[in-house]
């Protein structure tokens, strides 16, 4: 057997054998040879998907290349012609779908850098705490909310740099995160009529099918909020879903952004240098003895370090930067503090004050992407050679706090006087800053930084008003105007380049390029699958199948038929196929054909079980998730959405 690492899997050559077989074998059932080789390569595609024998994008890439070759081997295959013109096997990379989502990724990295979204992160996190049940619901009600009136995978893509910082500062796995944020996003969609593609097109369709009906049977078309009750009992169910059983079908994934590091880092230092440290935030009431005093006073008695401070309503100063050792403390003033938890509990109880259970004032200035614990070393020939903290004012000089130095083997504290002891070659410094001025220590010649892996970000919130002007146009054109999607959002995202908020470079990186060869090589199959005559055919045994049974049975069929087109072709083909299929069924069996055209319209969002549709593909290379996380998790999705839909169309229509 050869080595799948070193040279060809074995299992791609059995995936090979069996596929051919298959291909002959249907060959004898179906209408055309055409049907067949297609129904083969459906199967082959899902094989690939399913059992992850190369990475998802590559196994795209890889059915769309097998497609292109159908033209070469067409006489070998019994086929007239290829299954796919080489002419457009392309197309996808230019389609409207890809663009977009290029577009609405770097928009969303622009928004980011003004720091915008560090925001949004901050207040939601104000609200819902750091626990996964309230968390995800804000999030993915939001999205929710906001995918009901915008493409879904704009909403996903807006909020991704959101969920990706609130992962970062709660601790929480990004995989826990995001996938309910996606799904959500997609059930969005089904809240209003231009919540997605399909709900936008089903009007058009019906007036369509309208010219071939008689008077008495023409359909009437559904207004913007028709379909609301039904898309709001599926948000309801998708958040209800990941809070009751998330925690038994959410991967936890390995983190891959820089969060990730920051986040973990008090557990490293731990580890290392035994430092139980943690960030604490207390209210100093009026009356208290600590009222008046500097912090050059309390924290060597105290053994804590003062990180942040708010006095009055307006004087923040974060950082060691903004804090010197003489600053006073008044009444009212809300203290930022690294320290273990014996000492500040000692602290605050000493001096009355009010320790608070999260970090509210400061979540945002003392985030894991903002600042953190850092070793620095003193290499030979530093400045700093023989003098101490104090005597250089080191939190006012250069931005850190130091709360350990560790010199030949031993570590000392802060209640060992370490900012009084002069400083030797070699010795390593534990301190507490914000990662811009640890960014400036990397050029400084007195100091070796060796925590190299910090969130590098250059921040410009100058730019954030520009960034709202570009993202408020490329909404309005979205919202209001009948211009392509991909072209509105074009527009934005080319003004956030030429305004500075981004840099082209910049923009390159916040595309994600697995996302789009994934949705881009799909595209071929999807249109083989139209124009081969492989969906009327499947969409005809179907319904061969269950033509004879109940209404509720029939529209049940319908749902699911549409469910499995919209897994392997876009949605909107799904319902330019099926509908009026749908309207010819429900009028044979006497049942209401608007309804049964709506119900084609919401089956096609029931797209959780692959990453194929654009959402799922966008949160696939961020949440770290594999195939078998959407099988398990959108699996059971999949049937609540039609169990859901079914019993709300039929209470309501």
């Amino acid at each position: 057997m050869v080595d799948e690492k070193k040279g060809f899997p074995i299992k791609s050559v059995v995936a090979a054998v069996v596929f051919a077989a298959v291909a002959l074998g249907l060959a004898q059932v179906v209408p055309t040879i055409e049907i067949a080789w297609v129904t083969a390569i459906l199967l082959l595609t899902i094989y690939l998907f399913a059992f992850e024998i190369v990475e998802v994008d590559v196994a795209a890439v890889t059915i769309m290349v097998l497609l292109g070759l159908t033209t070469l081997l067409a006489p070998l295959m019994g086929l007239e012609e290829g299954l796919v013109d080489t002419q457009h096997l392309f197309d996808g990379f230019a389609s409207n779908a890809v663009i977009s989502i290029i577009a609405v990724m770097i928009i969303g990295a622009g928004l980011d850098r003004t720091g915008l979204m560090s925001k949004v992160a901050a207040y939601i996190l104000k609200v819902g705490g750091t626990t996964e049940k309230r968390i995800i619901p804000i999030i993915s009600g939001t999205v929710a909310f906001i995918s009901s009136f915008m493409q879904n995978v704009g909403a996903a893509a807006l909020f991704l740099p959101v969920v990706s910082r609130i992962s970062a500062r709660s601790g929480l796995p990004l995989s826990r995160l995001l996938m309910p944020m996606g799904f959500c996003a997609i059930l969005g969609g089904t809240v209003t009529m231009v919540g997605s593609s399909p709900l936008i097109l089903l009007n058009d369709l019906i007036l369509t099918s309208n010219k071939a009906l008689p008077p008495d049977q023409q359909m009437g078309t559904w207004s913007l909020f028709s379909v609301t009750p039904v898309g709001i009992a599926l948000v309801i169910t998708g958040i209800l879903y990941f809070v009751v059983v998330g925690r038994f079908v959410l991967p936890v994934s390995e983190q891959k952004d820089g969060g990730a590091t920051a986040t973990n880092a008090m557990d490293y230092f731990k580890s290392v240098y035994g430092l139980d440290y943690a960030l604490y935030e207390l209210v100093v009431p009026v009356g208290s003895p600590l009222v008046g005093k500097t912090l050059d006073e309390i924290e060597h008695d105290e053994k804590i370090r003062v990180i942040a401070a708010l006095r009055g309503a307006d004087d923040l100063r974060i950082g060691p930067g903004g804090l010197a050792r003489d600053i006073g403390i008044e009444a009212g003033s809300v203290l930022g503090i690294l320290a273990s938890p014996d000492n500040i509990r000692a602290f605050a109880g000493k001096y009355g004050l009010q320790l608070r259970d999260d970090l509210e004032t400061f979540a945002e200035s003392l985030a894991a992407t903002k600042a953190g614990i850092a070793e620095v070393v003193i290499p030979p020939g530093s400045q700093l050679i023989g003098k101490s903290a104090r005597d250089v004012w080191m939190r006012k000089t250069y931005g850190i706090a130091m709360v350990a130095l560790h010199r030949r083997g031993e570590t000392y504290r802060e209640g060992d006087g370490i900012r009084d002891m002069p400083l030797e070659a070699g010795d390593t410094l534990v301190v507490h800053t914000t990662w811009d001025a640890l960014a400036r220590l990397e050029k400084d010649r007195n100091f070796v930084v060796v925590t190299t892996e910090y969130p590098h970000e250059e921040l410009r919130p100058h730019k954030v008003s520009a960034a709202l002007v570009f993202f408020g146009i490329a909404l309005t054109m979205v919202l209001f105007t009948d211009i392509r999607l991909s072209v509105a959002l074009l527009t934005g995202a080319v003004g956030m380049v030429l305004s500075g908020v981004l840099k082209i470079e910049e923009a390159y990186e916040a595309v994600s390029w697995k996302t789009v060869f994934l949705l881009a090589s799909l595209i071929p199959l999807g249109l083989a699958v139209e124009t081969t005559g492989t969906a009327r055919w499947i969409a005809e045994q179907t319904v061969s199948v269950v033509g004879e049974m109940p209404g509720w049975v029939i529209q049940s069929a319908i749902a699911a038929l549409a469910t499995f087109f919209t897994l392997v072709m876009s949605n909107v083909g799904a319902t330019v196929l099926l509908v009026p299929l749908a309207v010819n069924i429900a009028l044979q069996v006497g049942a209401d054909p608007a309804v049964f055209a709506l119900t084609v319209a919401i089956a096609t969002s029931n797209s959780f079980l692959i990453p194929t549709h654009q959402v799922n593909a966008l949160i696939m290379g961020p949440g770290g998730y594999r195939v078998p996380d959407f099988m398990r998790a959108g699996g059971i999705m999949t049937v609540l959405f039609l169990v859901v839909m079914m019993l709300m169309m039929n209470l309501i229509f």
